[in-house]
């Protein structure tokens, strides 16, 4: 799809693949780290968490609507809250976040609706060696807070290395990440909003236009996303999430950073949500 990552799949219907369908899959999705499938009209909810099992055992999502009688499908429809237009790493917020994402775009507008991925691998490799060093052993706070709803928080390595493939990349998200604890919160700050920036930069993409009935699988370990917040009609989709493991790195941890008494650790912006 781009010189990033991305790959467009057909011939292939996903209610009903092979073993060795399933294997290349997910070879292609540690390759590609986001794959495309239009045309799965026939994907039902049973059908779509079958194919989430072929990657792992699949969770519930913690507050997102979900399908009546398969309570491992989330329902996202824009009507209701569910435009993701800030860029984000699905449920980083998690101590085990998962390790893939399925959506299954039903309805779509006529145009616009687009979403965007982010190769976190090309993110971490494109720093400077002397950034990318200062970087290991640092760990990010990722906070959730929807008020008088759920609160959950986790700390995961800023600096991520890959279960399966080796490589490292980065694990910071400007939805949810609060801030860096081994950081002044001002250096917090500054470190944090440099590796958005740079993380989310348009040599790192692929964009997607969907059509009706179209299925994306993404490694949610080395990307990231965004739909893009541009239309005004109906977008629904179903997602269902494979169960994680928990982002590790191959540096020590360092010291927290011990703020002074009158000192407001946290910083202004902690995620997009409001009310926190």
């Amino acid at each position: 799809m781009s010189g990033a990552l991305g790959v467009e799949v057909r011939g292939i219907d996903l209610n009903e693949i092979t073993d060795e369908q399933a294997a290349r899959i997910r070879e292609l999705m540690l390759e590609h780290l986001v794959l495309f499938f239009p045309g799965q009209d026939n994907l039902t909810p049973k059908g779509h968490v079958a194919l989430a099992k072929r990657f792992g055992d699949v969770e519930v999502h913690p507050f997102l609507p979900r399908v009546k009688e398969h309570p491992e499908v989330t329902r996202i429809e824009s009507d209701k809250g569910g435009k993701a237009d800030e860029w984000h790493i699905d449920v980083s917020f998690a101590p085990n976040p998962p390790v893939a994402s399925i959506l299954h775009l039903i309805t779509c507008p006529p145009s616009g609706g687009d979403t965007m991925w982010s190769n976190q691998y090309l993110a971490y490799e494109t720093l400077s060696e002397p950034f990318r060093e200062m970087l290991e052993g640092l760990t990010a706070v990722h906070v959730l807070k929807l008020p008088h709803v759920i609160e959950m928080s986790a700390e995961h390595p800023v600096v991520r290395v890959h279960p399966e493939t080796g490589r490292k990349s980065l694990y910071v998200t400007r939805m949810w990440t609060s801030h860096i604890p081994q950081l002044t919160r001002h250096e917090s700050d500054a470190v944090l909003q440099h590796l958005f920036e740079h993380s989310e930069q348009p040599s790192f993409h692929c964009r997607y236009r969907w059509e009706p009935h179209t299925v994306a699988i993404w490694d949610n370990r080395a990307t990231q996303h965004v739909a893009i917040n541009d239309y005004q009609e109906y977008r629904a989709a179903q997602r269902v999430v494979v169960v994680g493991d928990k982002p590790s790195s191959d540096t020590p941890r360092r010291p927290d950073y011990k703020p002074k008494a009158d000192e407001r650790y946290y910083p202004r912006r902690i995620n997009a949500h409001r009310g926190y």
